[in-house]
């Protein structure tokens, strides 16, 4: 009898739960409109969704957000690891990306903050969320402030149009 064999590289200790949690945050923010999971702590939260770069599916995840006028700051820490997370290298990719803010849903544009951006937006992310200055300090890489702008493009269960 033959059987499978993974060949899957072996997970870290913690992506399966962490992915468990994710997809609950994201689930109780969808079905609440954001009054669960439309914080942690004392920050925003709004839910991202980005095209996969491999797969092509929507992602969403939930992430701590800066509004900034018309616009929305995020930070691509992964927590201070030297890989950029998977959301961020998705909009690398394809920067279209759905935003739920509440249950106000947003379709924006990508782009990593210009160097002067990045040293204005920098202390007020930390401010919103502290252990960012301490991610830092865990990587080599800068951790990039990603810019999320209004743009009049979809993303749908169904596919990808452009408005």
């Amino acid at each position: 009898m033959a059987t499978e064999q993974n060949t899957a590289p072996p997970r870290k200790s913690g992506q399966a739960p962490a992915r468990w949690l994710t997809r609950i945050h994201t689930s109780l923010y969808l079905w609440t409109g954001g009054a669960i999971g439309g914080r942690m702590g004392t920050s925003p939260v709004l839910l991202l969704t980005t095209i996969g770069r491999k797969s092509g599916m929507l992602r969403t995840t939930p992430l701590i957000y800066l509004a900034d006028g018309a616009r929305f700051a995020l930070v691509a820490s992964n927590g201070g690891a030297e890989q950029h997370p998977l959301w961020w290298r998705n909009l690398l990719a394809d920067p279209r990306a759905g935003v739920q803010v509440g249950r106000q849903n947003i379709n924006m544009m990508a782009r990593q903050a210009t160097p002067e951006e990045h040293a204005e937006l920098w202390p007020r992310l930390v401010a919103v969320y502290g252990p960012y200055a301490d991610y830092q300090k865990r990587t080599t890489r800068e951790i990039p402030v990603v810019i999320l702008e209004r743009a009049e493009i979809m993303l749908r269960d169904t596919g990808i149009t452009t408005a």
